[in-house]
């Protein structure tokens, strides 16, 4: 069987992709491979949207003329409606202050229901397009020379063939790229904690629905879930077949009855140098350490217990001052300091107690600190086009690739990679 364009993944990145082939050959033939029983991908979870550049699109690969041509481009076809600020300027003196930066970044929110059926739309708009969807099915490797790729179920032959495994991806596109013979780098990291609070604690996001905030050393506030707002863990494999959890947070749209928590990343990035090989490594090696501590599963510690330099116990989790009921109620209450580094704890730490002057009420006893939250983007490929193209007519996009953060980012990408297919076919 011989395909137009094939291409792996499901998510922001290869739905556009597909969209942008059609829109310019609506006769084109697409195999999307999805390995996921469903179409999997950021719009499933929370389906949280920025429309302002950086957010989203990493320096290296975007500048800001480029990265807005996109991002009016998918404000025009998903038509998201932007979130109103209001009131944030006492927000941003306070934060000036103390040398923090809070970015005002334009935004759309749908939650974790709306994403699903967002999802269930542009699928079923390509299928009614004739593009071919495959859930189950995995590629597993790439002949670019023959333009031939194997799948888990059979052999197939394509003009182009786009990878967009997403953040979840990051293990298997290494070992494509390793098979393929892309050279690529692998240094950087982002690991963090998920806070979880009430929404009187953290009143900002009456305001602000995800408050961008920048601290020094490379820290930095990420994905704030607020409403009917929960933590989550998500499963991750790594290549030696280890399982272990990073947390995450949800939050429904604004049709579903709001529970008052709010919860919110602080990230750290760090980027190595020798003689670490793989950040990703690392990475997993730290949150494998996690699920030793946790007991399998990751770990919760309130501020309170953390002040006090004491383990948070299950009888702990009383109704004095610890007033809410963890939303992620299979973690296992303990100490993060067993667990993360003193170098990611210190700053993010150091960033809470700024965070806490400029939004006073989030350092209170009952709030929760969960452990780890991990994003796996750390792969570089080496690029042949600025379209992203990794190899002959063979293109690399998303997060899992390096070449965005988030869903508007990764949904440039596809179209990017789109773009240069289409020139190099001689269409505009």
């Amino acid at each position: 069987m011989t395909y137009d364009c094939v291409i792996t993944g499901s998510g922001p990145a290869g739905l556009a992709a597909a969209f942008r082939l059609l829109e310019k050959k609506p006769n084109a033939r697409i195999l999307l491979l999805e390995s996921a029983r469903i179409s999997s991908g950021g719009l499933r979870n929370d389906c949280k949207m920025n429309f302002t550049f950086p957010i989203g699109f990493p320096l290296e690969y975007w500048d800001e003329k480029t990265a807005s041509a996109y991002l009016g481009d998918i404000e025009s076809f998903l038509g998201p409606k932007i979130l109103d600020q209001q009131n944030i300027g006492v927000y941003e003196k306070r934060a000036e202050r103390i040398g923090v930066k809070l970015l005002k970044i334009r935004q759309a929110h749908l939650g974790t229901d709306g994403g699903i059926v967002l999802i269930k739309k542009l699928v079923g708009e390509l299928t009614e397009k004739q593009v071919e969807f495959a859930f189950g099915e995995t590629l597993v490797s790439a002949d670019t020379g023959a333009h031939r790729a194997v799948t888990s179920k059979r052999e197939v032959s394509y003009g182009s063939l786009i990878v967009a495994p997403g953040r979840s991806g990051c293990d298997f596109l290494r070992s494509f790229m390793a098979a393929t013979g892309i050279p690529y780098t692998d240094n950087s990291i982002d690991v963090g904690l998920r806070v979880e609070t009430t929404l009187e604690r953290y009143p900002i996001v009456r305001d602000y629905y995800d408050p961008k905030f920048l601290f020094p050393d490379k820290t930095r506030t990420f994905c704030t879930n607020s409403g009917s707002a929960h933590v989550v863990q998500e499963k991750y494999t790594t290549l030696n077949g280890s399982v272990y959890y990073s947390v995450n947070g949800h939050a429904y749209s604004e049709n579903s009855a709001p529970n008052g928590l709010v919860n919110f990343a602080l990230l750290r990035t760090v980027s190595f140098t020798e003689p670490i090989a793989s950040g990703q490594d690392y990475a997993e090696m730290l949150a494998s350490m996690a699920m030793l501590a946790g007991g399998g599963h990751p770990i919760m510690q309130r501020i309170g217990d953390f002040r006090l330099g004491q383990r948070t116990t299950r009888g702990g989790l009383n109704g004095d001052l610890y007033d809410f009921e963890p939303t992620l109620g299979s973690a296992t209450p303990g100490d993060i300091a067993l667990a993360m580094p003193s170098k990611f704890l210190e700053s993010i730490w150091q960033s809470l107690k700024k965070l806490d002057t400029i939004v006073p009420g989030v350092l209170h006893p009952s709030t929760i600190m969960y452990y780890p939250e991990i994003k796996l983007y750390a792969n570089k490929p080496v690029f042949l086009s600025d379209s992203f193209m990794a190899a002959e007519d063979l293109y690399l996009v998303g997060d899992g690739a390096g070449t965005s953060r988030g869903i508007t980012g990764a949904w440039a990408s596809g179209m990017r990679a789109a773009d240069g297919i289409l020139r190099r076919q001689g269409r505009p």
